[in-house]
């Protein structure tokens, strides 16, 4: 296993590709692939670990032999996963819709993804068949920009939802990266879809330590962090529900070399997990493994044994 990880590896860093041009992938029409050996990429941080770790374990008891590859750049393993290097990435539709829509059609290009699901699964799929990729189904887990507050400050002012911190005319100092201050999902955003008074961004990066313990700490009154983060408890803060969508769909997607893995028995494999994993089921896994210090296949094996999705 080490060394055909070591080789594709390299592939990865010369930029070798095997597979055929963008030009001549729009008419490719040969049947979905079913390579016995499959390859599962991961972007190398936990959430992406864990994922790749259940999708190895399905399809190596649906009978796959299965190897996993970190690569933590998509400018690398986007064109590895084109080019059938690696077989299977697990993916956010709406982040990789806007990544592929940029790649094919300039930076400045629209962005394609929404808060819409149906939409931006349609785009996703446009973009990505010419490119020899399927995308599967998503399922329910979903890991989008979240905003959170002081578990105190929200029963002060009875906040549940943005649309109640709007509502309640409190000004708000915002923990986040410096991107917000520009960025329609953050600080515009609040303030356009929410009338959310923000009078400053603290620039303290995404859901970082050091921005979650200005909120604990008063310092700030919110943090921009994502729906999965696993350490808001113990600096006792609590999600604002974005009930107005303001956050793109970025569900859980998986996506495949359509010629290496695009078979029935891949989709179905890694199906199983659209009914049973939750956003609130990869808190829990990325607690286990970053707080807890456990190995992401232990914590992902037991996972889908304890979900009755492996024997």
């Amino acid at each position: 296993m080490k060394r055909r990880l070591a080789a594709a590896a390299l592939l990865l860093v010369t930029g070798c590709s095997t597979g055929p041009s963008l030009e001549n992938q729009g008419a490719v029409t040969a049947p979905p692939g079913d390579s016995h050996h499959l390859t599962i990429g991961s972007a190398g941080f936990t959430e992406s670990d864990l994922l790749a770790q259940m999708y190895a374990l399905l399809l190596k008891q649906a009978g796959y032999k299965t190897s996993l590859l970190t690569v933590a750049n998509r400018e690398l393993y986007e064109p590895a996963l084109e080019s059938g290097q690696i077989d299977v990435v697990p993916e956010y539709a709406a982040t990789f819709a806007d990544w592929l829509n940029a790649k094919t059609n300039g930076p400045d290009a629209p962005a394609v993804g929404s808060p819409d699901l149906t939409t931006t699964m349609k785009a996703l799929r446009r973009l990505a068949t010419p490119r020899g990729l399927t995308v599967l189904d998503p399922g329910k887990a979903v890991d989008q920009n979240a905003f959170a507050v002081a578990r105190s400050y929200a029963r002060e002012h009875h906040l549940k939802t943005l649309s109640d911190l709007g509502a309640s005319g409190l000004k708000v100092r915002l923990a986040a990266g410096d991107e917000c201050v520009q960025r329609p999902y953050c600080e515009p955003g609040l303030k356009k879809t929410y009338g959310i008074d923000i009078t400053a961004v603290d620039p303290k990066g995404v859901g970082t330590t050091q921005a979650k313990s200005a909120v604990r700490n008063g310092q700030d009154q919110m943090v921009l962090t994502t729906t999965t983060d696993a350490t808001l408890d113990g600096f006792g803060l609590v999600l604002l529900t974005d009930d107005k969508h303001l956050q793109n769909a970025d569900y859980v997607v998986p996506v495949v070399n359509r010629s290496r893995a695009g078979s029935t028995g891949v989709t179905k494999a890694l199906g199983q997990l659209n009914d049973v994993l939750t956003t609130a089921d990869l808190a829990s896994m990325n607690q286990q493994v970053d707080s807890w210090r456990r190995l992401a296949q232990d914590v992902a094996r037991t996972y889908l044994k304890d979900k009755g999705l492996l024997k």
